[in-house]
């Protein structure tokens, strides 16, 4: 029984310091890389860069496609001639030893951070890592080679020129491609609420002018009967008990409301439609303009409406300034809206 529960505990300790399952390696290939060295059995040496008749450059897919192609640099751009495209197999044979396939052709190899070494037939190649390049020009290298692979006549002797002077064009014609079409699009957008706050004051402006007209071409008659009807309201019991009411600052309730709008409709019949046909009004700008109507004092409507005086003064000089396009005070407004009617 020990030996059992012994070997129990080792399986389980064993698979403890198994822990997780190795995630698979990152690329070791992926990226550019040119040649940089030669080395041949019999001693000979040959050195190679991007500078003067350039080099040979591979681009690697992860660790299964290379494309490779000549390349040589000029101080404003880099000049390619596709080579080819191949499969690679990168095989780990452990101990750090390396087996390199391309189409199938086996190579020893031996690879670090910053370069790799290929041996064919004893013959050593070096690569440098040549991040610069696959980060600026990666992608379009792949795409040129891609292109000369689906032409039916296969690689020629074609160079490519690719201009870091020319991409920074490109980039900043499409930037000001951008930059223009948004202020376009702003101007229009400016330029469609400028017309559409110009019709709005011009429909205001005229609906002013409508209510003075129907003011001054009201009969005498109507005039006076309606001072009669003002002068009997405010001397009336109900008049006095809303003022008793405003003066307690006992908040409105809704029936309340209703109640001072009844009033207003029995003496100013067309007021209320008036007061709404001028601007979109909220409900607090509504019951302000409505108790001024009725001669109730700003602190009273302070109170009643549970906000402070100043927020009181605030709604009035900033209906005069919406509805007639100017600064006013609080008395221009006040003005304003006693001397609206039916």
């Amino acid at each position: 029984m020990k030996k059992i529960l012994l070997i129990l505990a080792i399986s389980l300790l064993m698979a403890g310091c198994g822990g997780t399952p190795d995630t698979a390696p990152p690329y070791l290939l992926q990226g550019a890389w040119v040649l940089t060295h030669v080395d041949d059995p019999m001693g000979g040496h040959s050195d190679y860069d991007l500078q003067g008749q350039g080099t040979l450059c591979r681009v690697y897919d992860g660790d299964s496609i290379v494309y490779a192609c000549d390349v040589a640099a000029t101080p404003t751009s880099l000049v390619i001639m596709p080579k080819g495209k191949a499969t690679v197999t990168l095989i780990n044979k452990g101990g750090g030893e390396l087996l390199y396939l391309e189409d199938s052709d086996p190579h020893p190899l031996s690879l670090n951070d910053s370069s790799f070494v290929i041996q064919d037939n004893g013959v050593l190649f070096t690569f440098s890592r040549a991040d610069d390049i696959y980060r600026e020009w990666g992608e379009e290298i792949l795409n040129i080679i891609e292109n000369e692979l689906s032409r039916q006549e296969g690689f020629g002797n074609n160079h490519y020129i690719l201009s870091a002077k020319e991409r920074e064009q490109e980039k900043t014609i499409h930037w000001f491609w951008l930059t223009t079409t948004a202020i376009v699009a702003l101007a229009l957008a400016i330029t469609r609420v400028a017309i559409t706050n110009r019709r709005a004051k011009q429909q205001l402006q005229l609906r002013l002018l409508q209510i003075q007209e129907e003011h001054n071409e009201r009969a005498l008659s109507v005039r006076q009967a309606m001072v009669a009807e003002e002068d009997r309201f405010f001397a009336s019991d109900a008049y006095a008990a809303l003022q008793k009411r405003m003066a307690s600052g006992l908040l409105m309730r809704d029936e309340d409301w209703q109640q001072v709008e009844q009033h207003l409709k029995d003496i100013y019949p067309g007021f209320i439609n008036q007061l709404r046909s001028l601007y979109p009004l909220s409900e607090l700008e509504c019951h302000v303009c409505m108790l001024i109507k009725l001669r109730i004092p700003p602190k009273d409507i302070a109170a009643v409406l549970a906000r402070d005086i100043s927020t009181i003064s605030t709604v009035r000089s900033r209906l005069y300034k919406k509805v007639f396009g100017r600064k006013g005070s609080t008395r221009d407004w006040d003005d304003f809206i006693l001397s609206m009617g039916a």
